[in-house]
């Protein structure tokens, strides 16, 4: 089972580098865009992870650049939850052109942190009361 969130963003002109393109390096904060719209409509958000005691810092991200977006465009981000019995979170992303077509596709992973800056090895509770809540465990 996978949850998706889709969200749309509109290019702005700050984003866009010398040659009218959206820069290499905003897509990664179009991808914090989708993991928030995400967090927001499905009860995971930034700050309910940040009122259950835990952080979670991205430790992996990468992208992959198909097409270029350009200055207002008006792209949609799809982000999906991938599941993992591993104490994090792992989402992809596929960001499409306002044509339909595939811009880039990406993917990050967070691990979760408390308050002490430990690393959680297991689940926390928060966090496995979530993935009951939306149909990941039993």
């Amino acid at each position: 089972m996978k949850i998706k969130e889709t969200t749309k963003i509109r290019v702005r002109f700050n984003e866009t580098d010398p040659l009218g393109i959206v820069w290499h390096g905003n897509y990664i904060s179009y991808f914090e865009e989708g993991r928030e719209a995400f967090g927001r409509a499905h009860g995971i958000s930034y700050l309910d992870v940040k009122n259950n005691g835990f952080v979670t810092p991205i430790v992996e991200s990468s992208c992959k650049h198909k097409l270029p977006l350009k200055y207002g465009d008006i792209a949609t981000i799809e982000t999906t939850f991938e599941d993992s019995l591993a104490s994090k979170m792992i989402f992809s992303y596929k960001i499409i052109n306002p044509e339909g077509a595939i811009v880039c596709t990406g993917k990050t992973v967070q691990v979760f942190l408390n308050e002490a800056g430990e690393l959680a090895l297991n689940l926390p509770t928060f966090f496995e009361n979530w993935k009951r809540k939306v149909g990941l465990l039993k």
